[in-house]
């Protein structure tokens, strides 16, 4: 994984800072990558009653006449029952893509529906909205550029006072955004992020978790690092808003924490947080410590067995403490003091077992946080060695090569402390543990085990005795001939059979 080596072992100096090179190189890319990884989505939100249900009318392909039909009855019918039933059936008409085209086709169809959305009557209004989200949902992004009309009353009513209606809106609002940029340039300027952050503040759950959804749709757009977020004097971004206070309110631990709000403010604090745009201010609002203190929470449940849909709120929360963990201004704030050195890797260690259990596929998520609290910590790499969790980590080296690399870089983190950390390495199961690392076909996998016998022979000397007499030089020849490989296992062989 690191970048490869080139020539002969150097003396002790310059390999350490070789190696420390390397590994800045290495996880620079691993932030980029981790940075680009995010969740694009839409949500429905239906609530057919059984009635409608069971008349047979879900899903119809409406044609240009039965459109023109329903929104003419919707529009002037005698009786509100009859107007709000003909937008009904025009709404589970449109849950068909080939109504939805004929729809957005239709001369004066969307003009009519936001003439509904604007009634006075709340349920023709509600019914309209309804078809709007049924419009939204669509993966085609001409059906959300033609709700453009609509989407000036939607932010208007996120003010109102029908939680229920309030939810639609956003979670209509939300999947326009993602869907298209000139939704998103229309709804700038018409001060979305304002409207969202006033719905911060809401007493409904399903409130905020709609708004949670609504701004990680906004947060993903590729110009929301210039347009949407920019720096805390932008009245108009969102760090310049009190969004940010309030998105970690939202995530401190204790009996108020609502799973589902949580989960969507997380990946919102992940977006803002991969943008690089200000990070320093989320560390100075308390960031590091209100993650650090949900990540002990969320341990705690693990150990209570309460780990239902745990793992949708723990990826978000490792991937914003890794990532915060590389801004300078951790140190500048005393960031690696916040995290409570043994607890947080004590926590760590649970959920590793539990994703080891349940959900192998988040242990890279936890083992990258591992990585960066050690990358520059000798404090946890002392909490990793007095908890006795060496062994547990290399308990992990089978499951796949991508973890495999991972558990090693976090073991190259601790030898690279000096002769101290190295004596606590060994004697023990980790000369064993490499030894099996090097029959693997992986190269980075192998050659992360060639960086961490090299760092051990530098600073424990014994060990390369050990390795030969563990068959350690016929491992390395099974390398010799691969050329991403073969300067560093000669360097390797040079070492340990002369010191």
């Amino acid at each position: 994984m690191w970048n490869r080596r080139q020539g002969r072992l150097r003396p002790v100096g310059c390999g350490v800072e070789e190696l420390r090179r390397r590994r800045r190189e290495r996880e620079a890319a691993l932030r980029k990558a981790r940075r680009e990884q995010q969740l694009v989505s839409k949500r429905l939100l239906r609530d057919d009653t059984p009635e409608e249900a069971e008349s047979g009318c879900m899903d119809l392909i409406l044609g240009e006449a039965e459109i023109q039909q329903f929104l003419w009855s919707a529009q002037r019918g005698t009786e509100e029952k009859e107007r709000e039933g003909a937008l009904a059936s025009l709404r589970r008409g449109l849950q068909r893509p080939e109504t939805q085209q004929t729809f957005i086709r239709l001369e004066g169809s969307m003009r009519t529906l936001v003439g509904l959305l604007t009634s006075n009557q709340a349920l023709l209004q509600l019914e309209a909205a309804r078809c709007l989200h049924e419009l939204s949902h669509s993966e085609q992004s001409a059906v959300a550029e033609a709700c453009l009309p609509a989407t000036s009353y939607l932010l208007t009513y996120l003010s109102g006072h029908s939680s229920d209606f309030i939810e639609l809106c956003l979670y209509t609002l939300g999947n326009l955004i993602v869907e298209s940029e000139a939704v998103r340039s229309k709804l700038l300027p018409q001060g979305i992020v304002p409207a969202l952050a006033a719905c911060i503040q809401s007493p409904h759950q399903t409130v905020l978790e709609a708004l949670g959804y609504a701004l990680s749709q906004l947060l993903q757009a590729k110009e929301a690092p210039e347009k949407i977020i920019p720096s805390a004097s932008a009245g108009s971004s969102v760090l310049g808003s009190t969004l940010p206070q309030h998105m970690l309110q939202l995530l401190q631990p204790g009996p108020k924490l609502n799973p589902g709000v949580a989960v969507e403010f997380a990946w919102c604090l992940h977006y803002i947080i991969c943008s690089q745009v200000n990070n320093a201010l989320l560390i100075t609002h308390g960031a590091l410590s209100t993650l650090g203190l949900l990540l002990l929470d969320l341990a705690g449940a693990v150990q209570r067995s309460e780990d239902a849909g745990l793992e949708l709120l723990v990826c978000p929360v490792l991937r914003c403490l890794s990532n915060l963990l590389t801004e300078p201004a951790v140190d500048a704030v005393g960031g690696q003091m916040e995290l409570r050195d043994e607890r947080i890797v004590a926590s760590l260690f649970i959920l590793l077992q539990f994703f080891l259990q349940k959900q192998p596929s988040l242990l890279p998520e936890g083992l990258w946080l591992l990585n960066n609290l050690t990358a520059n910590s000798p404090s946890f790499c002392t909490s990793l060695l007095s908890l006795d969790l060496i062994e547990p980590l290399l308990q992990l080296l089978p499951v796949s090569n991508v973890v495999s690399v991972l558990v090693l870089t976090v073991l190259c983190n601790v030898a690279e402390k000096g002769p101290a950390y190295c004596w606590h390495l060994w004697p023990g199961p980790l000369l064993s543990s490499l030894l099996d690392t090097l029959a693997f076909s992986d190269t980075e996998v192998v050659g992360q085990t060639l960086e961490l016998l090299q760092l051990l022979f530098l600073y424990r000397p014994e060990t390369a005795q050990a390795f030969l007499q563990q068959s350690g030089l016929q491992a390395l020849k099974r390398h010799e001939e691969e050329a991403q490989l073969q300067d560093r296992v000669h360097a390797l062989q040079q070492t340990a059979l002369h010191g």
